[in-house]
C-alpha cells in the first residue's frame, strides 16, 4: 500500500509539474524560493527586517537594468551600455539639480531624457549604420563612462538628499521597490499584451521572417533601445537616492549583472524566448546570492568564485531543454 501511495504521489507531482512547466516563470521562481529558504537556514540575520530592506533596495536598480536588457536580448541583440547609461543619467540629473539649481522633477526628467537619448543613439547605430549591437553598445559603454568623467572631473556629485524620495517608504516598502514592481508588471503587459511585444518576440525568433511578414524591424529595435535607456535611467536615479551621491564609477560592471539576471530569469541569449518578468526574479536571485555570502562572512575574493559557480549551475538548470529552440 505504501508503494502504491508513493507511486500515486509521484505521478501526481509529475502531472502537476507538466502543467506548471509551461509557464516560463516557474523555474526562476522555484530557484528564488529555494535560495531564499537556504539563506534563511544558513544565517540568522537573513530574515531580519533591516536585511530584507537592504536586499530589496539593492535589487531595485539591477532589476530595472535587467528588464531593459532583457527586451533587447529578446530581439536577438545585446546591450553593453546599461552601467554607463545609468551612471550618465544619474550624473546629469545630479548636476542639473545641484549645479544649476533646477527643481527635483526637472532634474529627474533630464536624467530620463539622457537615458532615452543614449538608447536612441544605440538604436540608430544598430538600425541605420548597421553596426552589430555588441559593437554599437560597447562604444556607448566607453563613451558614456567618458562623459561621466568629463562632467564630474572624476569627483562625486554630492548634496542629493532630495533624491531620497525614492527610498522613502510607502506601505512598508521603499518607493523604489514599488517602482521596480510597477515596471515589472508594465514589462509583462508590453511584451505579452501589445503588438510591440509580439513584434519583439517575432524579431528575436526569426528577424528575416518577421521582415517578410511586414514587421518594421528597424522601428521596433529603435523603440526598444529607447525604452531600455529609459529603464536604465531610472536605475541611475535610484542609485542617486540610495547613495545620496552620484559617483562617477556607479554602475561599473553592471552590464554583466544585467545580462546574468536576464539569463537567470530564463531569457535565451539567442532571442525570442523568455518571460517578461523573469529578469526581475533573476536580479533578485543574483542580489540574494551576494547578500547571503556577505552575511556568512565570505571573503570578497572568494565571493566572485562562488557567485560564478552558482550562476553557471543555475543558468544550466534554468535553460535546460531550451538550447535548441532557435
Amino acid at each position: 500500500m505504501g508503494r502504491v501511495g508513493t507511486g500515486s504521489l509521484g505521478e501526481a507531482l509529475r502531472v502537476l509539474w507538466g502543467k506548471l512547466g509551461v509557464y516560463e516563470e516557474v523555474k526562476p521562481l522555484i530557484a528564488v524560493v529555494g535560495l531564499f529558504v537556504a539563506s534563511a537556514v544558513l544565517s540568522p540575520y537573513f530574515l531580519t527586517p533591516y536585511n530584507q530592506r537592504i536586499l530589496l533596495l539593492q535589487t531595485a536598480p539591477l532589476a530595472m537594468l535587467a528588464l531593459g536588457e532583457s527586451m533587447i536580448i529578446l530581439m536577438g541583440s545585446i546591450d553593453l551600455s546599461p552601467g554607463s547609461t545609468m551612471a550618465l543619467a544619474g550624473t546629469v540629473a545630479a548636476i542639473v539639480y545641484t549645479g544649476y539649481g533646477f527643481s527635483l522633477p526637472l532634474a529627474i526628467a533630464s536624467g530620463l531624457a539622457t537615458g532615452m537619448l543614449i538608447g536612441f543613439i544605440n538604436g540608430l547605430l544598430v538600425t541605420r549604420a548597421k553596426i552589430p549591437s555588441f559593437v554599437a553598445t560597447l562604444a556607448a559603454l566607453v563613451a558614456g563612462r567618458g562623459m561621466v568623467l568629463i562632467l564630474t572631473g572624476g569627483q562625486p556629485v554630492v548634496g542629493l538628499a532630495a533624491f531620497k524620495v525614492f527610498t522613502d517608504e510607502y506601505l512598508l516598502l521603499p518607493n523604489m521597490v514599488w517602482v521596480f514592481i510597477l515596471f515589472t508588471l508594465l514589462n509583462l503587459f508590453l511584451l505579452k499584451r501589445t503588438s510591440l511585444g509580439l513584434k519583439v518576440y517575432a524579431i528575436g525568433g526569426n528577424e528575416e521572417a518577421a521582415r517578410y511578414s511586414g514587421i518594421g524591424a528597424d522601428n521596433v529595435k529603435l523603440s526598444v533601445f529607447m525604452l531600455a535607456g529609459f529603464y536604465y535611467a531610472i536605475a541611475g536615479l535610484m542609485m542617486n537616492a540610495r547613495l545620496e551621491v552620484a559617483y562617477p564609477w556607479t554602475g561599473w560592471g553592471y552590464e554583466l549583472d544585467a545580462i546574468a539576471s536576464s539569463v537567470l530569469g530564463g531569457i535565451q541569449l539567442t532571442g525570442g524566448v523568455g518571460s517578461p518578468i523573469g529578469p526581475a526574479l533573476g536580479a533578485y536571485m543574483l542580489t540574494l546570492i551576494t547578500n547571503i555570502l556577505v552575511l556568512l562572512g565570505v571573503s570578497p575574493y572568494v565571493q566572485w568564485v562562488v557567485k560564478g559557480a552558482v550562476l553557471a549551475v543555475a543558468a544550466t538548470a534554468l535553460t535546460r531543454g531550451l538550447r535548441y529552440v532557435k
